[in-house]
């Protein structure tokens, strides 16, 4: 995979100050590290949202700050416009290429599972990542999973069942399920998913009528008294 670099500028603006920035397509961001004095940085927003789509979160960026020497980091965690789903702060990970760290990496799913295409199924995703501890150097942007072994409703991909790449230990339970295929619901099973509903809507509106009745006949005995 070709280097990804990722420009940034030191940091002097905190707190509500940050809003005009961000307005001017300033991202705020921490690098920090192992033995490393936190430091405050702005990223340009287009470049990182680029950076962050080719990178994700298991990826080494070399960090260019100014006129120093690049950093090799990973972006740890990036916090989002709850709205409009755009970047407005971020967390960078400056690691030590000798030193093992602890990170997840995105699981890919590819091929198809013959019982969704044959039989109809659903495929159930447990899990879209797995933590690993690994040397920088050993990262690698993703591990595929290949579904085509999912045959039946019986069959499941456990995390021991994934192809991991040399020098990576993965902290997962080997017993955990990351992939199955549910079977498609009987008319049975959907009729009876829709009883309920309409019983509760039957309920509400009887207890709607008994309230109403309620509230009628204490009006009637207040008039009376």
């Amino acid at each position: 995979m070709e280097k990804i670099v990722l420009s940034a500028q030191p940091r002097n603006v905190f707190g509500r100050k940050l809003k005009a920035f961000r307005k001017q397509g300033q991202v705020p961001a921490i690098l920090y590290g192992h033995n490393l004095k936190p430091m405050p940085l702005f990223l340009k927003k287009a470049e990182f949202e680029k950076v962050l789509a080719q990178a994700g979160t298991s990826t080494l960026i070399d960090l260019e700050i100014e006129n120093e020497k690049p950093k090799k980091v990973l972006i740890h965690a990036v916090q989002k416009d709850p709205l409009t789903l755009a970047p407005i702060h971020a967390d960078l990970y400056q690691v030590k290429m000798t030193e093992k760290i602890v990170t997840e990496i995105p699981l890919k799913f590819v091929g198809e599972a013959p019982a969704v295409v044959e039989m109809d199924g659903t495929l159930l995703v447990n899990r879209d990542n797995i933590e690993v501890e690994c040397l920088p150097t050993d990262l690698v942007h993703e591990i595929e999973v290949d579904i085509s072994s999912l045959k039946t409703f019986d069959d499941l991909i456990k995390v021991a069942d994934l192809k991991i790449p040399k020098g990576l230990e993965v902290l997962n339970d080997p017993n955990e399920v990351v992939a199955s295929v549910t079977p498609p619901r009987s008319e049975e099973e959907l009729a009876e998913l829709e009883a309920p509903v309409e019983e509760k809507v039957e309920e509400v509106e009887e207890a709607k009528k008994e309230k109403k009745e309620e509230e009628t006949e204490g009006e009637e005995e207040s008039s009376s008294d």
